[in-house]
C-alpha cells in the first residue's frame, strides 16, 4: 500500500455522563404507543427521551417495542418528552408529570412524505416505491445470505447483472452508482461489498437536480450499514457452502442519545469454474474460429466499515470509512481451432493459458456535518469524501501453437504484463433546504467531484536469443485520465392541497483531461450544460397517487472505456477502449401510478427514453483479429412499461413482484448499416415467501430476462430459480438458513451478432448452482 492510500481520518469520541439527582423518591410513568400518521402503522424501535427544559442530557429513555408501545418512569415535574426515528421528523411533547399519564397514541410523520410516500412500510416485504423509485430491503430476501452486492442487485425489480458483473438499469448500462450517497472508487468491484453489510438500496430512476446529472438510466446508492438503535447491539453472521464458498462478518454499534459508534467485518472467499465458447466466421476470408476458454478462480476479500456520529445541540458531525482488500486469482485456458469454410481444413489451432493474479485494495473516507433547526423542513448539510483504489494485475501467458494441449513439450511463446491501476475520488458538497413564508421550500446545493485515474501497462514476450522478456513499447503505456465536475442546483417546491410540485435546474462545468505517456498525446475537453428535472404528485386520496417525472441528464464515457489498451488474454478476440468518445445526452420522462391496499400495493409506470450519442460496444474484424470497442453511435429510444407490486395473500404467505417490457430502437448508421437494430425485451422478478409451522420461512425467487438486442445481435433469454428455507431460534436472536441458488442450473449467457462482414455466437456458464448455509445471531 503506498502512502498516499493512508487518507485516513481519525477522531476521538469522548461520552459525557452526567449525573443527576432525583428531586422527589416518588416515580411515576408516562406511557403511550407511536405511529406513522399517514399509514396508522405501529412503530418499533422509536426512540423516546424525557428531558428536563434547557438541558442536552436525558433523565430517562427507551426504545418501543414492536407494538410501537413505550412506557418511562421518573419523579414528578415538568419535561419535555422527545421521539426520534431515522426516516421521520422529530417530535417534541410538553409534560407535566404528577401521575400516571397513558399520552394515547403518539403520530409522527416521515421525512419528505408530500414527495417521497412510501405505499407498503411493512419489513416484512423486501421493498417499497415511491415517486422516485424503489427501496429494497436486503435482509427481507433469504437468497442474498452469504452473497454480494451483485446477488442483491439480481433480485432487484429493472436490474439486470451481466457475466462480468456489469449493470443494467430498464435495459441501459449508463448508471451512477454510489455509496452512502457518495461518489466513490469502491463501486468499481461491487462484488467486494458484502450483501450481509448493506442496510438498504435506493434505485431512483429518474433523479431530480439534487443529484449528479450523470447517468443515463438513473442512481443506485447503496447504503451500508451503522446501527441506529439506543444501547449496545451486535450481529454476526457465517455462511458456508459448496466449492469452499465463505462469508463471515460481524457488526458492532453502540449509541446513545450523545454519540454512535460502530463498525463491522466482513471476510469473503468465492472460488468458481466456468467455460465460454465462441464461433467467429468471417465472410472475406472464408473461415470459422471456434474457441472454448476453461476457467477457474478464487476471491478472497475483506471489508471493515465504521465510524461515528456525535451529537451536541443541534449539531451532528459523522465520520464514515471503509477499507476493502482482496487477492484474485484465475486460471484461463483458451482452445483455439481456425478452418476454412469450403473443405473444413485446418488453418491454425493453438492453446493459449492465462494464470493472472490481482491485489486490489481500496479506502473511502467522509466526514459530514449537519444542522437542524426548530423547523423540521430547515435543513444545512456539509459533507467531504476521498476515496481511493489500486489494483495491480500480473498476467503471465504461456501459448502452445500448433497443439491441441497445455503440455510442457508443446509450449513455444511466453507473454507478460503488469497493470498497475489507481483511482482517486475527492467529493466536496454542501446543501441547504429553507422553507419559505408561502408554505413552500427552497432547495440549494453546491459540489466539486475531482477524479484522477491512472493505468500504467507493461507487456513484454519471452525472446529464445536473450532468453528473457522484452518491452514490446507499441502495446505497452500510460494512459492518465483526470476530470473535474463543478456543480450547483436549485429546487423549489410546493403544496397545493392533493398536489405537490418540485422543479429544479442543475448547472455543471466540466473539465476533462486525458494523456497517453508513450505517443504523448493529449486530448482536453471543457464544456457547461444545464439540467432542468421536474417532479409531480397528485393524491387522489390516502392511498393512491398518480405521479409525473422529468430530468435531462448526460452520461460521460468512463475511463475505463476511454483506456485504449487492448486486452491480450485472447490474441484474436480483442476488447480496447476508445480515447475519442463524447459524452451520451439524455431525456428522461416517467408518468406513474401507486395504489396502497389494505393488504398490498401496486406501482405502475410508464417511461420513455431519448439518447443522442448512444454509447455502445461494436465489434469490428482487422486481419483477422475481432475488435470490441465503444463507441458513439446516432440516437437510441427506448420506452416501455414496468410493474412493482406487493400482497399479502395469507397471514402466513406474502408475495412481490415486478415486470418490466420495454422496446429498444438504436441507430448507429453514422458507424455502418449494419449497427442499426431495435426489438423488444421484458423481465420478471417474483419473490414468494410462506411462514410454515414451527418457525420455519421458505422462500422462492424466480427470475426472467427475455432476448434483447444490441448494436449489432442480440442477448438470449435467461431464467433461474431460487429456493431458502429460514429457522429462528433463541427468542428470534438466531437463525439457520439453508439456500440453493439456481435450483435448475439453467442460468447462463449467450448470444449472436450478425454484420456484413462477420456473424458470431457466443455461450457462458459459470458454476451458478450452489448451496449455501447461513447462521446468523444478534447480541
Amino acid at each position: 500500500m503506498k502512502p498516499i492510500f493512508y487518507s485516513l481520518l481519525l477522531f476521538l469520541i469522548v461520552p459525557i455522563v452526567s449525573g443527576f439527582a432525583q428531586r422527589n423518591s416518588r416515580q411515576f410513568e408516562v406511557s403511550g404507543t407511536v405511529t406513522n400518521k399517514l399509514t396508522g402503522e405501529k412503530l418499533p424501535f422509536v426512540q423516546v427521551a424525557l428531558f428536563e427544559p434547557n438541558k442536552d442530557q436525558p433523565v430517562v429513555f427507551s426504545d418501543t417495542d414492536e407494538a410501537g408501545r413505550f412506557a418511562l418512569s421518573s419523579p414528578s415535574g415538568d419535561y419535555l418528552l422527545r421521539f426520534f426515528l431515522i426516516g421521520y421528523e422529530s417530535k417534541e411533547v410538553q409534560l407535566p408529570l404528577f401521575a400516571n399519564s397513558s399520552l394515547g397514541t403518539i403520530e409522527i410523520i416521515e421525512e419528505n412524505q408530500n414527495l417521497e410516500e412510501v405505499i407498503v412500510t411493512s419489513t416484512k416485504f423486501p421493498m417499497r416505491a415511491d415517486v422516485e423509485g424503489l427501496t429494497i430491503n436486503p435482509d427481507q430476501n433469504l437468497s442474498n445470505l452469504g452473497g454480494s452486492l451483485l446477488d442483491i442487485l439480481r433480485n432487484t425489480p429493472s436490474v439486470n447483472v451481466g457475466d462480468d458483473g456489469s449493470i443494467t438499469l430498464r435495459g441501459s448500462s449508463g448508471t451512477n452508482i454510489l455509496i452512502n450517497g457518495r461518489n466513490s472508487s469502491l463501486t468499481q468491484n461491487l462484488d467486494q461489498i458484502p450483501a450481509s453489510a448493506v442496510a438498504q438500496i435506493k434505485i431512483i430512476n429518474n433523479p431530480n437536480a439534487r443529484y449528479d446529472a450523470e447517468a443515463e438510466a438513473g442512481v443506485i446508492n447503496i447504503v451500508l450499514k451503522k446501527g441506529q438503535d439506543l444501547g449496545t447491539h451486535a450481529s454476526s453472521e457465517l455462511t458456508y457452502g459448496t466449492r469452499g464458498r465463505m462469508n463471515t462478518g460481524l457488526n458492532l454499534n453502540h449509541r446513545t442519545l450523545r454519540y454512535n459508534m460502530y463498525g463491522g467485518y466482513n471476510f469473503r472467499r468465492w472460488r468458481d469454474i466456468g467455460v465460454r465458447r465462441t464461433t467467429r466466421e468471417i465472410f472475406e476470408d472464408g473461415e470459422k474460429l471456434q474457441q472454448e476458454t476453461n476457467s477457474i478462480g478464487e476471491n478472497t476479500g475483506h471489508n471493515v466499515n465504521f465510524g461515528g456520529d456525535y451529537y451536541f445541540g443541534r449539531n451532528i458531525i459523522s465520520y464514515e470509512g471503509v477499507f476493502q482488500t482482496s487477492d484474485d486469482s484465475q486460471l484461463n485456458t483458451l482452445f483455439a481451432d481456425l478452418r476454412r469454410v469450403s473443405d473444413d481444413s485446418q488453418v491454425l489451432k493453438y492453446v493459449r493459458r492465462n494464470d493472472e493474479t490481482e491485489a486490489d485494495d481500496g479506502l473511502d473516507n467522509a466526514v459530514i456535518y449537519e444542522r437542524t433547526f426548530d423547523n423540521p423542513k430547515k435543513q444545512l448539510r456539509f459533507s467531504a469524501s476521498h476515496s481511493y483504489r489500486n489494483q495491480f494485475k500480473t498476467q503471465n501467458i504461456d501459448i502452445y501453437r500448433n497443439a491441441t494441449e497445455a503440455l510442457p513439450e508443446n509450449l513455444n511463446g511466453q507473454e507478460r504484463a503488469f497493470t498497475d491501476e489507481k483511482r482517486y475520488i475527492s467529493v466536496f458538497q454542501g446543501d441547504y433546504v429553507v422553507p419559505l413564508e408561502n408554505g413552500g421550500t427552497f432547495e440549494t446545493g453546491l459540489k466539486s467531484n475531482i477524479r484522477k485515474f491512472d493505468n500504467d501497462y507493461l507487456y513484454s514476450r519471452f525472446q529464445e536469443t536473450s532468453q528473457d522478456f522484452v518491452e514490446d513499447p507499441a502495446v505497452s503505456n500510460r494512459f492518465i485520465y483526470k476530470d473535474q465536475i463543478h456543480a450547483a442546483y436549485l429546487i423549489y417546491a410546493k403544496s397545493f392541497n392533493k398536489v405537490d410540485l418540485s422543479a429544479g435546474v442543475r448547472g455543471e462545468y466540466t473539465l476533462v483531461d486525458t494523456y497517453l505517456e508513450n505517443t504523448q498525446e493529449s486530448n482536453q475537453q471543457e464544456y457547461v450544460n444545464f439540467f432542468p428535472s421536474f417532479q409531480g404528485l397528485y393524491n387522489f386520496s390516502p392511498t393512491q397517487s398518480f405521479k409525473v417525472t422529468y430530468s435531462r441528464r448526460i452520461d460521460r464515457p468512463t475511463a475505463w472505456r476511454l483506456n485504449p489498451f487492448p486486452d491480450i488474454t485472447d490474441s484474436l478476440s480483442v476488447r480496447r477502449g476508445n480515447p475519442n468518445l463524447q459524452p451520451e445526452m439524455i431525456h428522461s420522462l416517467e408518468v406513474g401510478h401507486m395504489a396502497n391496499y389494505e393488504k398490498g400495493s401496486l406501482t405502475s409506470n410508464l417511461f420513455y427514453r431519448h439518447v443522442a450519442g448512444q454509447l455502445d460496444f461494436v465489434t469490428i474484424v482487422e486481419n483477422g483479429i475481432s475488435y470490441s470497442q465503444p463507441a458513439n453511435l446516432n440516437t437510441s429510444e427506448s420506452y416501455g412499461a414496468e410493474f412493482i407490486g406487493l400482497l399479502e395473500v395469507l397471514p402466513w404467505w406474502n408475495v412481490s413482484g415486478s415486470a418490466t417490457a420495454f422496446r429498444i430502437k438504436v441507430d448507429g448508421s453514422n458507424v455502418g448499416e449494419e449497427f442499426v437494430n431495435d426489438g423488444f425485451a421484458w423481465n420478471s422478478k417474483l419473490t414468494s415467501d410462506f411462514s410454515l409451522p414451527y418457525g420455519v420461512r421458505m422462500q422462492f425467487v424466480g427470475n426472467y430476462e427475455s432476448a434483447e438486442i444490441e448494436a449489432q445481435g442480440r442477448d438470449l433469454s435467461q431464467y433461474y430459480m431460487d429456493i431458502s428455507f429460514q429457522r429462528s431460534f433463541f427468542e428470534r436472536k438466531g437463525s439457520l438458513s439453508v439456500s440453493i441458488r439456481d435450483v435448475f442450473d439453467t442460468r447462463r449467457f449467450a448470444g449472436s451478432a450478425l454484420t456484413n462482414t462477420f456473424s458470431q455466437e457466443f455461450y457462458s456458464k459459470r458454476e451458478t448452482r450452489i448451496l449455501l448455509v447461513s447462521a446468523r445471531y444478534q447480541f
